[in-house]
C-alpha cells in the first residue's frame, strides 16, 4: 500500500543529548510495525516526532505526505497516539473520556453516536461505561485509550507501550483490535518492551542509543542465530548454580531460566558449543539445540546480557530462618464493602524459593501482597512471614521483608540520595552500617549520576533499580516484588533477575507478581489466581503441561495462562448456566 510515514535524515537534539541520530525509515500502510529498543534509545522521542508534538533538529518526518513541521495540525488530525502513560482522565467514567475526545476531534450528532457504537463494540467495553477511568484495570484502561486514540479513524496509528502492565488475556484482545486495523489499511506502529509481541509484529525496527541497528521482518534478525541457541536440562546442580555459572563463560552471549532448564546464546566462537557441553557435564546436564527466538538475537545484537553474579547477593551472609516456611496464609480474605478482593487463599512459600503470583488485572495478586506486608488488614484467615503473625507482630514482619510496589511508590519531591537515605533510616539502618548500604546500591545500580535528580524525571529503568535498592537496603529475608520490571527493556530486566537469582541462592525468599510469562519461568512455583481466588499452583513445567492440547502441543507460559484462565471461565459458565 505504500510508505505511511517516511522518514529520512532525521536527527532530534536536546541540548547536548543527541536523542535520535541520522534515521532513515519507510512505515508501511496496512501493517504493523514493531519498535524496540533499551531504555533511553529514542523510541518515545520518535513517536512523538511522528504525532508531530515535537519537530526535528535535522532531517524530515511526513506522515501521509504531510511534513510534522509545516503541516502540524494537519498531522495531529490524520494519526492516532496513544501515550506511554495512561493519558486519559482518571477521575471521568468510561463515557465522560469518549465524550471529551469527541470533543477535541470534532466530532458530533449522528456521528458522535455510531463511532462512540463502533469503539464501546470494539473495545468491549459496553458495560463499562459509567465506571470512572482510575477504576479501571490495567488492561481496560488500555483499551479506553486505544478507543480514544482511534476517535477520528486515523490513517497512521501510534501505540507507545500499550500492553504494559497489561495481562496475557487482555493483551490477545490488544492484538485482536490491532489486526483488525492493519487489515483496513491503517499503519500501526506499537512500541514494546515484549519481545515476543515484536516476533509477530511484519516489521521492526530496533533502536540503540539514538541509533538504527535493525529494520526489516523479524524472523530475518532471528535467523541470524541458526545454531546458536541451546537448552540445557537435567540440573541436579541447580537452574540458578548453572546458569550464573555459564553466564560468566567466554562462550555464553545470554541465558535465562526456562522451566526446569536453562537456555543459552552461544557466541560466535567456533569453541563456544564445546565448552558449553564441558560445562553442562560438569552440572550433570544435557545439552540440546533449540529454535532461535527473536528475543536472542535482539539481547545478541546489543552485545549479550549483564553476566550472572550479584554484587549485592555477593555481599549478603546466607539467610537462615527458625523455619523452613517463609511465607504461609491460610484461608486469607480482604473484603471492601460487597467487594471481595481475595477470596480463601491458602499457600505456604519454602525458605528459598521463588514464588510467582500469577492472574489476569484485577484477580486480586497486589491485594494479596498488601496483606502478606502488613499493608493491608485480611477480613480473615492469617498470614506468616518470617515467622511473625502478621496479626499480632506486623512491625517485627515488616523490618524482615523487602518491599517493591507495582506502582513507583518513592517520593518526587525528594532527590534519589535522600530517598536512599529515607528509606534506609525506616528500616532502622543507622551511623556508619547506614552509610555503607547506601554507598553499597548506588554503587550497584550504577545511580550516582542521578543522585541530585528527583526519582519522577528518571528513565523507567533507572526509577525501577531505585526502587528495588531501597527495598534491599536492610537485607531483608523475604521480598515482595510486585510487576518489578513492568516496562522496562530486557536487558533491564535480566540485570534484576541476576539480583533475585543470587539471592535466593542465599537463602532469601522471593515472591513475584509479573505479567512476563517468560519471568514466571524463574519461579519454583507459581499459583495463579482469577477473580480472587487461586487456581492453580504448581511448577512452570507442570502447568504447562496442564495447559497441553492439539492446538498447542507444547505450550509457552503465556498460553497455558490463557488455556488454564480460559477454562475457569468456561467452567463457570458451566454452573451458571446449569
Amino acid at each position: 500500500m505504500g510508505a505511511a510515514v517516511e522518514i529520512r535524515g532525521l536527527v532530534k537534539r536536546f541540548g547536548d543529548l543527541v536523542a535520535l541520530n541520522g534515521l532513515d525509515i519507510d512505515i508501511q500502510a496496512g501493517a504493523l510495525t514493531g519498535l524496540v529498543g533499551p531504555d533511553g534509545a529514542g523510541k518515545t522521542t520518535l513517536m512523538r516526532l511522528m504525532a508531530a508534538l515535537m519537530a526535528p533538529s535535522e532531517g524530515c518526518v511526513r506522515v501521509d505526505g504531510f511534513d510534522v513541521t509545516t503541516d502540524a495540525d494537519v498531522v495531529h488530525i490524520i494519526t492516532g497516539y496513544m501515550p506511554q502513560r495512561f493519558g486519559l482522565y482518571e477521575d471521568l467514567s468510561v463515557m465522560e473520556n469518549l465524550q471529551t475526545f469527541a470533543s477535541l476531534r470534532g466530532l458530533g450528532g449522528e456521528q458522535r453516536r455510531s463511532t462512540f457504537e463502533r469503539l464501546l463494540h470494539f473495545t468491549r467495553l459496553e458495560p463499562f461505561t459509567r465506571r470512572l477511568a482510575g477504576q479501571l484495570s490495567g488492561g481496560m484502561k488500555q483499551k479506553l485509550g486505544l478507543a480514544c486514540a482511534l476517535m477520528a479513524r486515523p490513517r497512521v496509528l501510534l501505540l507507545d507501550e500499550p500492553s504494559v502492565g497489561v495481562d496475557p488475556v487482555s493483551r490477545q484482545d490488544l492484538w485482536r483490535m490491532v489486526g483488525e486495523l492493519t487489515s483496513e489499511g491503517m499503519a500501526v506502529v506499537w512500541s514494546t518492551a515484549y519481545l515476543d509481541e515484536a516476533e509477530r509484529c511484519a516489521h521492526v525496527l530496533l533502536l540503540n542509543e539514538g541509533g538504527l541497528v535493525y529494520q526489516g521482518p523479524p524472523d530475518e534478525l532471528t535467523g541470524r542465530l541458526a545454531g546458536r541457541s541451546l537448552r540445557v536440562d537435567e540440573l541436579p546442580s541447580g537452574r540458578r548454580e548453572f546458569l550464573a555459572a555459564a553466564l560468566d563463560a567466554p562462550g555464553v552471549r545470554d541465558g535465562v531460566i526456562q522451566g526446569a532448564g536453562v537456555r543459552l546464546v552461544l557466541a560466535q566462537e567456533p569453541t563456544a558449543a564445546a565448552e558449553v557441553e564441558q560445562l553442562a557435564a560438569a552440572h550433570g546436564g544435557t545439552v540440546r539445540s533449540v529454535p532461535p527466538r527473536f528475543e536472542d538475537a535482539f539481547i545478541d545484537l546489543l552485545g549479550g546480557g549483564p553476566g550472572g553474579r550479584s554484587a549485592i547477593a555477593e555481599r549478603l551472609e546466607t539467610v537462615r530462618l527458625e523455619s523452613e516456611v517463609a511465607v504461609s496464609c491460610h484461608h486469607l480474605s480482604k473484603r471492601f464493602g460487597d467487594f471481595v478482593a481475595t477470596d480463601d487463599v491458602s499457600f505456604e512459600v519454602q525458605q528459598g524459593e521463588i514464588f510467582g503470583l500469577l492472574g489476569p488485572n484485577g484477580a486480586g495478586k497486589s491485594t494479596t501482597f498488601k496483606m502478606l506486608c502488613g499493608l493491608l488488614k485480611a477480613s480473615s484467615g492469617e498470614a506468616r512471614v518470617a515467622g511473625y503473625d502478621l496479626r499480632t507482630a506486623s512491625g517485627a514482619a515488616k523490618l524482615s521483608l523487602g518491599y517493591m510496589a507495582q506502582k513507583f511508590s518513592l517520593y518526587g519531591l525528594l532527590s534519589v540520595r535522600q530517598n536512599l537515605d529515607f528509606f534506609s533510616g525506616v528500616y532502622g539502618l543507622k551511623g556508619r552500617l547506614r552509610r555503607q548500604r547506601i554507598d553499597e546500591m548506588i554503587e550497584t545500580f550504577a545511580l550516582g549520576p542521578f543522585l541530585n535528580r528527583s526519582p519522577d524525571v528518571l528513565p523507567l529503568g533507572f526509577k525501577q533499580r531505585l526502587a528495588l535498592a531501597c527495598s534491599l537496603m536492610h537485607r531483608p529475608a523475604v521480598l515482595f516484588l510486585d510487576e518489578p520490571t513492568s516496562g522496562v527493556d530486557p536487558i533491564t530486566r535480566r540485570e534484576f533477575w541476576t539480583h533475585i537469582n543470587g539471592l535466593v541462592r542465599r537463602g532469601v525468599t522471593v515472591m513475584v507478581t509479573t505479567h512476563f510469562m517468560d519471568e514466571a519461568e524463574y519461579c519454583d512455583r507459581v499459583a495463579l489466581m482469577h477473580q480472587a481466588k487461586v487456581i492453580a499452583l504448581d511448577t512452570p513445567d507442570a502447568l504447562k503441561a496442564e495447559a497441553r492440547s492439539a492446538t498447542h502441543p507444547d505450550p509457552t507460559m503465556e498460553q497455558a495462562f490463557i488455556a488454564l484462565v480460559e477454562a475457569q471461565i468456561a467452567a463457570g459458565q458451566r454452573r451458571a448456566a446449569a
